[in-house]
């Protein structure tokens, strides 16, 4: 959730501030902008032209060098939703931990009120010095300070240990992490998400164009605004699946399987988000080796219906309890989700459409309707993530409402 963000990029004096500009650029592209506060020791490791390149901003490096007539280590730290410091030398930890201001960065962090990433990065001597692990307690313990793991590998001096600076990559996951809201916090969310296979033979099956795209999406949001998240996942690419690192992934190849982990983990969650393609039905009978072609004559398969998840779910969902349906219909789309949602028990269903272009199987984006019993929120054609943004806002606005239900009641 960075779109719009104000990030500030501190950099201090280390050698992995050469990978900091790698940052910068994935902030920019996910919408934050971003201003950079260097220490002097810094722009020995990276220009100060590249950093103003990347950002589009002038650098702050000097406290008495003014862009204004603003105090700048004041207003920059006012006007900033996060501060990332990237890399953190054991100088800058120890300045942070025992209240230093002496220059443009340190007096910045101690004139800060928003949360504050660091991403340690120094000699594995230096990291477990004991002055250095007791300065990293100490920001450990204080509210709005989240430190980064430093992971083992090569480091500069031609040694290998801890004390590497995070990947940027990782740092703008755990960035986009302190930005989202938490309006989901402690939420009990099951997904089911992705095509099911349905074998014929050891070789062949049955099966969907669903990539989990959607899925995983909403999966990996609800992930970051707080909520505890099982996927029950069909067979998805690695890239998609990768993304749900925050969520408790379990294989349901087939139906079957996604029904019975469904029904067995259904009255441990909160919310239940049905949006895996399930094949309505299944072969009668599967060879047990490959079934080998005969020129000339047809193959005909018997298929048997699979168990129907969202309608048992139905049958055991509590008062307390949320389920969202998905739909994904070629004719007659509203008049079937609407039957879906009423037959089904379900508080909402997001109805998909093959009939607009650039929606649904394979895209990322998407165009839906979020259906409830009293009426419809049809949304425009937009990036998957998106969608998963407002679906989720929904489900936290139903939960609110159930809350305040049980308030009245009680």
């Amino acid at each position: 959730m960075l779109r719009g963000k104000h990030i500030v990029v501190g950099i201090s004096g280390g050698i992995a501030a050469y990978k900091t500009p790698l940052l910068i650029r994935l902030l920019i592209k996910a919408g934050a902008e971003v201003r950079v506060c260097a220490t002097r020791h810094a722009l020995n490791f990276v220009t100060e032209l590249t950093l103003q390149t990347l950002s589009g901003y002038d650098v702050y490096t000097d406290m008495f060098n003014r862009h204004g007539y603003n105090v700048e280590h004041i207003s920059l730290a006012q006007w900033a939703d996060l501060v990332i410091v990237a890399p953190a030398t054991a100088n800058i930890i120890g300045k942070m931990a025992c209240g230093i201001g002496d220059d443009e960065l340190s007096t910045l962090l101690l004139a800060t009120r928003c949360p504050v990433l660091i991403a340690p990065a120094m000699n594995t001597n230096m990291l477990h010095h004991p002055s250095v692990e007791n300065n990293l307690s100490t920001l450990r313990s204080r509210q709005g300070i989240y430190l980064m793991p430093s992971p083992m590998g090569a480091l500069a001096c031609d040694t290998e240990g801890d004390g590497r600076m995070a990947e940027p990559e990782q740092i703008f996951s755990q960035a986009d992490r302190l930005l989202e809201p938490q309006t989901l916090q402690g939420v009990r969310i099951m997904l089911t998400v992705g095509p099911t296979k349905e074998p014929i033979d050891p070789v062949r099956y049955i099966s969907n164009h669903s990539t989990g795209k959607m899925g995983y999406a909403i999966a990996t949001l609800a992930a970051k605004r707080g909520a505890q998240v099982t996927v029950l996942s069909g067979e998805v690419a690695p890239q998609i699946r990768q993304q749900a690192e925050l969520c408790d992934v379990i294989d349901t190849p087939d139906a079957q399987t996604m029904y019975h982990e469904a029904v067995s983990r259904f009255s441990q969650a909160d919310v239940a988000i049905l949006c895996a393609a399930v094949a309505d039905y299944t072969p009668a009978h599967v060879a047990t080796e490959k079934i080998k072609r005969k020129s000339g004559e047809n193959l005909i398969l018997e298929l048997q219906p699979t168990q129907d998840i969202a309608a048992r779910l139905g049958e055991l969902k509590k008062p307390q309890q949320l389920m969202v349906g998905f739909a994904l219909e070629t004719q007659d789309e509203m008049a079937n989700a609407q039957k879906k949602l009423q037959h089904k028990n379900l508080d909402m269903i997001v109805l998909n459409s093959l009939r607009d272009e650039g929606a649904g199987f394979g895209f990322d984006t998407n165009k839906v309707s979020l259906i409830y019993a009293d009426h419809t929120t049809d949304l425009p054609l937009m990036q998957k993530t998106q969608v998963a943004e407002h679906l989720l806002d929904a489900i936290a606005q139903l939960l609110a409402q159930h809350e305040d239900m049980h308030h009245q009641r009680s």
